[in-house]
């Protein structure tokens, strides 16, 4: 059957096509555009074509069968290239294979549960400065945790006088992707926020460099120095600017998805106290610290993580550019185009979960996790540039989690709705403050 030239999509307007329908909610725009137009949907903004695949069997083409067609194009690059440069997250071909390959030791099961006791210690010293009655910013505490967990379990250092700077840059660099993504001001014309985009990029130079100076000095058993001392097939070691570009990549990557994972799961359990009665109820036998032995037999916790992770996947949206024609849903998909998988939207489709709005655990049984398509639900992406650090975030979030449950019960006191800002990651627009009480 021959494919059809162009995909249903909502009216736009002269010059900007579609912009304004985008910028003014873009997370219930990716919705609209799944409930109202098919396997696929086309739009536009600023005279850039878009292709949203809604349908799970195009996007595992696009992520799994065809891969080797697709590039992450130059919307992911223009968002995140001057900030991880050529690290694993944005290169492309024999660079990201090689790189891939470097890095992947320092992610293997062994090596995963040598990270436990770092989660677990880290995240003890952080709730023992919690107190009774207290009100807590949990968002902030959950970036500051990760990020002091992914510094001391993957580069052996610790990262306490720069959890600021790091916070403030990370900031500045989600603020900017976000009005990229939006694709209002053409790249060319200054702005208030490039400007700090680019100082925050300075400053986490900054710590990343002396992060490898800091290696080169007292090499350990952490990536870095696995790094330092890898070579590619001619014997070649790294520069330093590919070190810095994988360091970086790591750092942020690592800390800020689980982080939102965490805050999401924090929240969702705070306004369902029947789900989290039943989590305590199965944390109950674990005695003193949580370990990773306690946490990877517990059925609900999984479900609970799953669950939140479906709901309010960290990394709302996934895109890549076709390097040459693609057919997709029966839709030809023009080489250069930016085409458009949304976690959030396909984790909500009613044709694949009951009550897709609803925050249900008990909907993961392994009878629906048979019947599920194999895309319906991919918070980490899938194929070969599927997250090389899914196992270590699955384990960070479940000790954390853990942990809290086992001592402290979270109310919620902010905003019950969260306002979440469409950028490179799903983060909170406002501080998701919640009141601290012991069991």
């Amino acid at each position: 059957m021959a494919s059809e030239r162009r995909p249903p999509g909502p009216s736009g307007l002269p010059v900007v096509g579609n912009t304004h329908q985008y910028a003014s909610d873009p997370f219930a725009f990716a919705e609209r555009l799944r409930r109202e137009y098919g396997p696929v949907a086309r739009y536009e903004v600023l005279g850039d074509d878009f292709y949203q695949l809604n349908d799970p069997a195009d996007i595992e083409l696009v992520l799994v069968q065809h891969n080797e067609n697709y590039v992450k194009g130059d919307l992911f690059q223009s968002v995140l290239g001057p900030l991880t440069g050529d690290g694993l997250l944005n290169s492309e071909g024999e660079t990201w294979r090689t790189q891939r390959h470097r890095m992947q030791p320092a992610f293997t099961p062994d090596r995963i549960a040598g990270y436990a006791d770092t989660m677990a210690a880290f995240t003890d010293e952080a709730l023992d400065g919690w107190r009774d009655g207290e009100v807590r910013d949990v968002h902030a505490e959950a970036m500051e945790l990760t990020l002091r967990i992914i510094a001391e379990a993957m580069f052996g250092i610790e990262m306490d006088r720069d959890v600021e700077t790091v916070g403030e840059s990370m900031e500045a660099v989600m603020a900017q992707s976000e009005r990229v993504w939006q694709g209002f001001i053409p790249d060319a014309v200054p702005t208030p926020g490039r400007r700090r985009y680019r100082e925050a990029v300075e400053s986490l130079d900054e710590v990343v460099y002396r992060i490898i100076r800091e290696r080169k000095r007292d090499p350990g058993d952490d990536l870095v120095t696995m790094l330092l001392e890898a070579t590619d097939g001619d014997g070649e070691t790294m520069s330093d600017r590919q070190l810095r570009d994988e360091v970086i990549t790591i750092l942020l990557a690592g800390h800020e998805t689980t982080a939102l994972s965490l805050t999401f799961t924090f929240h969702l359990l705070a306004r369902h106290p029947g789900i989290e009665r039943e989590l305590v109820a199965e944390l109950d036998g674990i005695e003193g610290r949580p370990t990773m032995g306690d946490v990877m037999g517990l059925e609900y916790l999984d479900r609970v993580v799953t669950e939140s992770m479906r709901l309010f996947p960290p990394v709302p949206t996934i895109v890549r550019e076709p390097t040459e024609q693609d057919t997709l849903g029966g839709y030809e998909i023009p080489a250069g185009a930016t085409v458009v998988m949304h976690q959030r939207s396909v984790h909500r489709d009613p044709r694949f979960y009951d009550d897709p709005l609803a925050f249900d655990p008990d909907r993961w049984t392994d009878a629906m996790r048979d019947d599920l398509p194999r895309l319906a639900y991919f918070p980490f992406a899938a194929g070969p540039r599927r997250c090389i650090g899914d196992r270590f975030a699955l384990l960070e979030a479940k000790l954390v989690l853990a942990a809290t449950y086992t001592r402290y019960h979270l109310e919620l006191v902010s905003d019950p709705d969260l306002d979440l800002r469409p950028a490179l990651t799903a983060r909170p627009r406002n501080p998701v403050r919640m009141r601290v009480h012991e069991r």
